[in-house]
Formats: structure tokens, C-alpha cells, sequence
């Protein structure tokens, strides 16, 4: 699915216009987004939850040279699907 198609299912699931249903969309990607900007995390229970995780730095190596290159430490994106959305993946 893309996004069209999420708009269009979600507008026709809770009876609101396509308009309505993106900008909840959106406002729900703008929280988000906010939220890990700040350090926070999401966690729609049985769902999924949405957390930063922080990366070391480590030493890698250029595949095409074999030459050790450092990799700064950063920071990621982790999601972790919920009991609801796991049995609805195993059918």
C-alpha cells in the first residue's frame, strides 16, 4: 500500500473525507517525527512502538579497497511490531 491507498482505506474505515484522513496522517507523522526529535518515543500499545536507538562508533572496512574506515557513532530508528500486529502478520 501507499500512501493514496492508506488515505483512501482510512477515510473510508472511520466514514471522514480523503482531505480529513491525510491530514491525520500526516499529523500523526509530523508528531513522530517531533517526538523522536526530541528523544521520545511512540508506543501505540499492541501496535507498534517507535524508538530511538543510539549506535557506537566502529571501525568498518571499504569493501571495494579492504582499507579501515572509521563509522561515527548516530542514531537510528527502531520499530517494534506489537502482539495485535503480529498475529495479524502469521494470518
Amino acid at each position: 500500500m501507499n500512501k493514496r491507498d492508506v488515505v483512501a482505506a482510512v477515510a473510508l474505515r472511520a466514514g471522514v473525507s480523503q482531505s480529513d484522513a491525510a491530514k491525520c496522517i500526516d499529523g500523526l507523522m509530523e508528531l513522530a517525527c517531533d517526538e523522536l526529535a526530541s528523544g521520545g518515543d511512540i508506543n501505540l500499545a499492541g501496535y507498534l512502538k517507535i524508538s530511538t536507538v543510539q549506535r557506537a562508533a566502529r571501525t568498518g572496512r571499504n569493501p571495494q579497497t579492504g582499507e579501515a574506515v572509521d563509522i561515527p557513532a548516530s542514531t537510528g530508528v527502531k520499530m517494534q511490531a506489537g502482539a495485535k500486529l503480529k498475529a495479524a502478520a502469521r494470518g
